[in-house]
């Protein structure tokens, strides 16, 4: 008498079923119940949810001899549970161990200043570069991020330094344009008080009003008596 009995795979699950070792026709099986033979059915449950690792920081020599610690995290789901199953003997730690090696590979093409500016098209270079292994195995990587670039101390002070001279320097761009932009208009002030003497009475009186406002005190100004003749 053949002996049935039954087993519930989750939604986010696909059963690979070997029959005396051999893959069952039906596999990958589910979601739901899948019927298994006791004696003769091995059930492999596949997880197809997304999962993730995080990757050790890599010293890495770039392009223009700089050597700098990255590290990254990757994120991967099965698509193809049958693939994953007889391809890999452990998917997690393939896909770790060959994401660290192409990584290395391609942050060696890049100088300093790409790494810094350049970390999205690194990352779906990588993404790309990694998968083509991968999906051989049933695996599709969703992303893979750059966390940080970390740069030798000696270096840093040095960035540090040149910026803060970039900044400076600017600084005193600016001033020296704003000392020559008060120059013209000083210029071109002078020149319109020559030109119409009344325009010097109304400066005058305008500077009556404001020292007026100030706190209360008793000035005597000599008021030339040519200002007001026309």
């Amino acid at each position: 008498m053949l002996v049935l009995c039954f087993r519930v795979v989750k939604q986010y699950k696909r059963a690979v079923v070997l029959r005396f070792g051999r893959v069952r026709a039906d596999s990958p099986a589910g979601p739901g119940i899948i019927w298994v033979i006791p004696c003769t059915d091995t059930v492999i449950l596949i997880d197809l949810r997304t999962q993730s690792f995080s990757l050790p920081p890599q010293e890495v020599l770039t392009k223009d001899s700089v050597t700098v610690s990255v590290d990254a995290v990757v994120y991967f789901h099965i698509v193809k549970p049958l693939n994953c199953f007889l391809n890999v003997q452990s998917h997690g730690r393939a896909t770790e161990l060959i994401a660290v090696a192409i990584l290395r590979n391609i942050l060696g093409q890049y100088t300093l200043s790409d790494l810094l500016t350049n970390r999205g098209a690194i990352s779906c270079t990588a993404k790309k570069e990694i998968e083509k292994v991968t999906i051989e195995w049933g695996i599709e990587i969703e992303r893979v991020e750059i966390k940080n670039i970390l740069l030798p101390y000696e270096l840093q002070k040095a960035m540090a330094s040149e910026a803060e001279g970039t900044r400076l320097a600017k600084a005193k761009i600016i001033e020296a344009e704003g000392e020559i932009k008060t120059a013209e208009n000083l210029r071109e002030a002078s020149r319109i008080m020559m030109e119409n003497p009344q325009t010097i009475l109304l400066r005058y009186l305008q500077t009556l009003n404001f020292i007026a406002s100030q706190q209360p005190t008793s000035i005597i100004f000599p008021f030339p008596i040519e200002i007001p003749k026309p």
